[in-house]
């Protein structure tokens, strides 16, 4: 009876070492690309993670219209586009349309033909990331596995070395 009670003490407390930390979140306890749902500028397209193109590194920046980071990083990466020509970039707000299409119309981000913006339509990416500030940046490498999460500015060059 004793060896049971033992028996039993020991597969719990093993068990119980063997769970999950809760607290993390979630993009550290699952570190691919979240499902991603943009509703894009037409306001009737969507686009999901299916259609992220395989094989590139993905720079995800969770934005705000009015948020002045969020403006000196598009006009920077607007700059220098060339730069990131090798990296998928997918640009995602919380805002409406209508701010998020004025937003792309005044930095022109429109000429990068490598970026995608869109209006999260449930709301996902902000607490897969626990965001408390924007910018919100997550870097992954071409197999979709996360690189590192960076909440505020960061200048576009430590940004591009990132992905080396």
């Amino acid at each position: 009876m004793k060896k049971i009670i033992l028996f039993c003490l020991i597969l719990l407390s093993s068990a119980s070492y063997a769970q999950v930390d809760s607290t993390l979140p979630p993009f550290k306890r699952f570190p691919n690309l979240p499902p991603i749902q943009l509703l894009l500028a037409d306001s009737t397209t969507k686009y999901t993670k299916k259609d992220i193109p395989k094989n590139k590194p993905v720079l995800l920046m969770l934005f705000s219209p009015d948020c002045s980071h969020c403006q000196h990083t598009a006009e920077e990466m607007v700059q220098r586009k060339d730069e990131l020509k090798n990296i998928t970039i997918i640009m995602a707000t919380l805002h409406s349309i209508k701010e998020m299409n004025a937003f792309v119309d005044k930095y022109g981000l429109n000429q990068i033909p490598n970026v995608t913006i869109g209006k999260d339509l449930y709301y996902i990416m902000p607490s897969f990331y626990a965001v408390k500030n924007f910018p919100y940046l997550a870097f992954y490498n071409k197999k979709g596995q996360l690189i590192m999460g960076y909440e505020g500015s960061m200048p576009l060059s430590k940004i591009i070395n990132t992905f080396k």
